[in-house]
């Protein structure tokens, strides 16, 4: 079985789902044995590195609502999250530029260590969503990268240059071919697709189909 998903650090919706999608691996006992393929998607690749706009008035102005309504649904996000025990502080999260994150994952990716990888991508959702620092600072996802073992000096190597955009660039182009819905999207075996953060009992059902026709 061959899973991939189009995913951004910035996207709340995405974290969900790929701790949906790992829960239903680890029940069905294949977690282990199912390598997960990131594919890198920037929500909003015209973001700066660094801002002094506030997530609400982010979200406020970009989708044209009232600062009360930013609120809102920023707080409904949160409680989305809270309810598979994925704690987020969405109002506190900084609306800056990922391309740097995924620039990271694509070099973790090159080491070929699955597992390695999904350290990566989970310790970036946490540094966005839960530490609620600048995920397009430097010095911040040096810390992180370091904090699960990456060696600082290729770290630095990498953020310091251009290296691993060819790579984003590449799964970017590669969703709009295929006419991506929205993110997060799930891709099984390149047959069958679950977009936005579903349930675990949808992602369940999904892998038990793929596993029963497989069989």
């Amino acid at each position: 079985m061959e899973i991939k998903y189009w995913a951004d650090i910035a996207c709340p919706y995405c974290y969900i789902g790929i701790t949906q999608l790992q829960r239903a691996l680890e029940e069905l006992k294949i977690a282990d044995q199912r390598p997960l393929e990131f594919m890198s998607f920037q929500l909003d690749p015209t973001l700066p590195t660094t801002t002094n706009k506030s997530m609400t008035e982010y979200y406020a102005q970009t989708y044209k609502l009232t600062t009360q309504e930013a609120l809102s649904q920023l707080e409904q996000i949160d409680k989305m999250a809270a309810n598979i025990n994925l704690p987020i502080k969405m109002e506190a999260a900084i609306p800056v530029n990922t391309l740097a994150a995924h620039r990271l994952i694509k070099y973790v990716e090159s080491l070929n260590n699955q597992a390695l990888l999904n350290k990566t991508v989970k310790r970036l959702y946490q540094v966005y969503f839960n530490d609620n620092k600048s995920i397009a600072d430097n010095k911040v996802l040096t810390n992180a990268m370091s904090s699960i073992g990456l060696p600082t000096n290729d770290v630095k190597s990498v953020l310091e240059s251009g290296k691993f955009e060819t790579e984003v660039r590449k799964n970017e182009r590669r969703a709009f071919m295929i006419g991506m819905p929205s993110a997060p999207l799930f891709v099984i075996n390149n047959k069958y697709s679950i977009t936005g953060a579903q349930p675990y009992e949808v992602f369940l059902e999904a892998l038990k189909k793929v596993i029963n026709k497989n069989a």
